[in-house]
């Protein structure tokens, strides 16, 4: 008596509105990944190419900021000598950074 019928609406058949919708989606992805993820792609091929470059003799920072000069060059690893005497074995992936010449030897002075 009080209460009337109510009756669903039928949604426009809009094609152009769905894909509209997922605009921003895409949007989002390419803002990523020339924020994120191409930089970021760009230093893991920089650091590739600087491991497969190390030679002996070269002075490098390894992980946790220790300086040496590669003494042995291996596939997996590489022996690093830290001090007089004291050598390190340590994977490639573990150099940071190659220093230019004549860094560690004034570096411990």
């Amino acid at each position: 008596m009080f209460i009337s019928n109510a009756y669903a609406q039928a949604a426009p058949a809009d094609g152009g509105s769905s894909l509209l919708s997922l605009l921003p989606l895409v949007l989002m992805f390419v803002v990523l990944y020339f924020i994120m993820i191409r930089p970021q792609m760009k230093r893991q091929k920089e650091h590739k190419a600087m491991i497969e470059a190390l030679a002996k003799g070269d002075e490098v920072v390894i992980g946790g900021g220790v300086l040496g000069r590669v003494t042995k060059l291996g596939d997996a690893y590489l022996h690093v000598e830290v001090a007089s005497g004291v050598e390190l074995q340590v994977q490639r992936p573990a150099v940071v950074q190659v220093l230019p010449k004549g860094t560690f030897s004034s570096a411990g002075k």
